[in-house]
């Protein structure tokens, strides 16, 4: 079984953290054996999975639902489970309660997007417990305010994440993800902080390494820019699995055309 601590020194030794998108038991199984560190189970599944247009729509009862899926095929490897659309941020109880349930259902962690403002509930969690996973940059759940475009351009902005950054970790968040923002940005980030950071779209300053499976494996119709199908050249999607995790492992994933511009 795979905990924290554990996840916690391999970065200590300079080994970047590979992690991907997992939603059902069998891709659990073929992800254990390539060596993924990290499964998250995240609310993506709404458009990669259920064919939505955004996020939106999955509900804390789906995604406790794919947890337990997950869970069944990880043999005991680390797993992060998104708090979904409105089930974390009415209030600290809520997201405790939301939380609770993903933990039971076999998460590790859970993560949640957003900065200042959940401050107190990262807090809130913390001290009962529960392991948090921040969100900065482009957030999906914020579709209907920012689109999906990159973050954290602007010098106004980019200290603003900085900040947001500092106060999720002071707060007691033990992983941050960081979404499509400058990977100057991602790395001044990393370097200020005591916690690990995943990026997607964030340049290879990160601790480690985050993509939607559909992505890493060519399934995506239109993927994003800092997205890389290893599919091709592999003999099948478990050889994939295995290059996108030797290519995180030794730096050369991602490169500089999947990082996002300044």
């Amino acid at each position: 079984m795979m905990f924290l601590p554990q996840l916690l020194k391999k970065i200590e030794t300079g080994e970047k953290l590979a992690v991907l998108t997992c939603y059902d038991a069998s891709f659990a199984r073929l992800m254990a054996r390539a060596g993924v560190d990290i499964l998250l189970v995240g609310d993506s599944l709404g458009m990669t999975v259920q064919g939505h247009t955004t996020t939106l729509p999955v509900t804390l009862e789906q995604m406790v639902y794919h947890t337990e899926a997950v869970a069944r095929g990880a043999n005991g490897l680390f797993i992060m489970a998104d708090l979904p659309f409105g089930a974390y941020q009415h209030s600290p109880q809520q997201a405790f309660a939301a939380s609770a349930r993903l933990l039971a259902a076999g998460a590790n962690m859970v993560k949640l997007e957003g900065g200042a403002v959940m401050v107190e509930s990262v807090a809130f969690l913390a001290a009962r417990g529960i392991p948090v996973c921040g969100h900065l940059g482009l957030l999906p759940q914020s579709v209907n305010q920012t689109g999906y475009r990159a973050q954290g351009r602007e010098r106004k902005a980019a200290d603003q994440l900085i900040k947001d950054a500092a106060a999720l970790g002071a707060a007691g968040a033990q992983m941050l993800v960081l979404e499509s923002i400058p990977s100057l940005l991602a790395t001044e980030v990393t370097q200020n902080l005591r916690i690990p950071t995943i990026g997607i779209g964030a340049g290879p300053g990160c601790d480690g390494q985050v993509l939607v499976l559909y992505d890493a494996i060519g399934l995506t119709e239109k993927p994003p820019r800092f997205s890389k199908s290893f599919l091709p050249g592999a003999s099948d999607i478990s050889a994939a699995l295995v290059a996108y995790v030797a290519a995180v492992k030794s730096g050369t994933f991602p490169g500089p055309e999947h990082e996002t511009p300044t």
